[in-house]
């Protein structure tokens, strides 16, 4: 291989070009930028880069190796020795969990709980696309999205979600997060400093609206979805909702509350951000409810995403703004980036012009809504006295257990089972004792291990079988009378 590595020596230097060479790269390690196991170029490449004499880097990596810094094989080259003790980099993020332990069953919502990616179809797409591809798809993105994209996107969303948008309303953005980041950076320009989110919610979406300079108030969620009355009075101006299907507790926006939410934006001169985050994963009969969206297309600005239905590793997300709010969202994000990768903007736009996206969603829907099934009938018979809220839809449920549950056992309880779950209390701003539930990822797992992960969870809390009476006569009985 013609590695290439990036070191500059100096030949005015009164330290040799063998010393300058050997500190170099122990500066580097050190400094944990040459990782353990990285490869480095054969001492003939690196010479001819360095224009040097051969022996020059002969000599230097021959050093590295006698002080334990590199090691060479025969075949293999030169690299980093593997056994350098080194101080792990974190690096924290949105969703930064911390130490996370290995168990058998992972019941956790996020990027984890998606099911199989449509592989072919995928590749099929691509390829088609990048065939088709002119030496403009190969420059800078434009800052909305690639047109292809923008078209079938609008023609998508009218005809599955009802959304109201022309391909000229609609920006193509890298996932919800980079929408909502966006639009914490555009409200402050229209006077709002405040942003509503739903109580429970996601706790990083709090997290990213505080860190981007806007202060979250959480506003309670019941079974009608976000309380527009408590909204109205806490005096903001914007508001994040999951209206299909509340993130998390899966409940459905009502149509009362629906026309009450539009109607207090109009109020107000507010905005709310539609966050359609499980896309069309929906399993109830009947039809979906429509986009949010279409009740005020000038106060409601849409924002879907492809990773509960494909997956969260493609960052493909998009956005239906007002025009009021769509050129300054432009002209900020100009400020950061400098658009979507355009090669795969053009393979979704294959994969949803041929009709392939709507094949692999049949399938999702068909396996989700299995796999919810079991889930239901497993809580039914393991979890006695425990609630399935909300409408059957997406990748979670939320599960309200029984009153006076301690939440904080059970999660506990299931990790020495080797089940991990989150409990209801991290999604809250203000968490109540008397509502403990389970968050539960449920798309990932087939039938089986859904059923046994819930049998798991019954042998924990207030579902665990009491410690059985000793028979009389027995050790056991014998013991208790002689400790009586």
């Amino acid at each position: 291989m013609s590695l290439q590595m990036a070191l500059e020596v100096v030949r005015s230097s009164p330290d040799s070009l063998t010393s300058q060479i050997q500190r170099f790269i122990k500066e580097e390690i050190a400094a944990g930028v040459l990782h353990p196991g990285t490869r480095l170029p054969s001492s003939r490449r690196l010479a001819g880069d360095l224009d040097v004499s051969r022996s020059v880097v002969v000599e230097a990596y021959g050093q590295l190796v006698a002080e334990g810094y590199l090691e060479a094989a025969q075949g293999s080259g030169t690299r980093v020795v593997e056994h350098l003790s080194r101080q792990d980099t974190v690096v924290p993020t949105l969703l930064d969990e911390g130490w996370i332990p290995a168990v058998r069953w992972d019941l956790r919502t996020g990027a984890r709980n998606t099911p199989a990616f449509p592989r072919q179809e995928w590749l099929a797409c691509y390829q088609r696309a990048l065939q088709a591809a002119g030496p403009e798809s190969h420059a800078y993105p434009p800052l909305a999205g690639m047109g292809e994209l923008r078209l079938e996107l609008a023609r998508y969303l009218g005809r599955v979600r009802g959304v109201r948008a022309d391909p000229a309303d609609l920006l193509v953005v890298s996932g919800f997060a980079q929408a909502l980041g966006l639009l914490c950076g555009v409200l402050p320009q229209l006077g709002v400093t405040e942003v509503a989110v739903e109580d429970p919610g996601h706790p990083g979406q709090r997290q990213f609206v505080r860190e981007s300079g806007l202060r979250p108030v959480p506003v309670p969620v019941d079974e009608e979805g976000i309380d527009v009355g408590a909204l109205a009075r806490t005096g903001v101006r914007a508001v994040v909702v999951t209206p299909a299907h509340q993130f998390p507790t899966g409940v459905g926006l009502s149509p009362e509350r629906r026309a009450a939410l539009v109607g207090w934006a109009r109020e107000v001169d507010g905005w709310v951000v539609e966050d359609d985050y499980d896309g069309s994963l929906w399993y109830e009969r009947g039809g979906r409810p429509l986009a949010l969206q279409r009740l005020d297309p000038e106060r409601v600005v849409y924002a879907g995403t492809a990773s509960k239905t494909l997956a969260p590793g493609l960052r493909l997300g998009w956005v239906a703004a007002p025009p009021r709010l769509l050129g300054p969202l432009l002209r900020h994000r100009a400020r950061h980036d400098l658009g979507t990768e355009s090669l795969t903007q053009l393979a979704f736009a294959e994969l949803l012009r041929s009709g392939l996206f709507d094949r692999h969603l049949r399938r999702l829907t068909a396996l989700g809504r299995s796999r919810r099934e079991a889930l239901t009938e497993a809580v039914r018979r393991h979890l006695p006295g425990t609630t399935v809220l909300g409408v059957r839809a997406g990748l979670h449920a939320y599960l309200r257990l029984p009153p006076g549950t301690d939440e904080a056992e059970v999660v506990a309880g299931a990790l020495r089972r080797s089940v991990l779950v989150r409990g209801g209390a991290g999604f809250h701003a203000r968490w109540s004792w008397d509502a403990p539930a389970l968050v539960v990822g449920h798309a990932h797992l087939p039938r089986s291990a859904i059923t046994e992960a819930v049998r798991r969870l019954g042998s924990v809390g207030p579902w665990a079988d009491p410690p059985a009476s000793p028979r009389p006569g027995s050790s056991a009985a014998s013991a208790g009378r002689r400790w009586s």
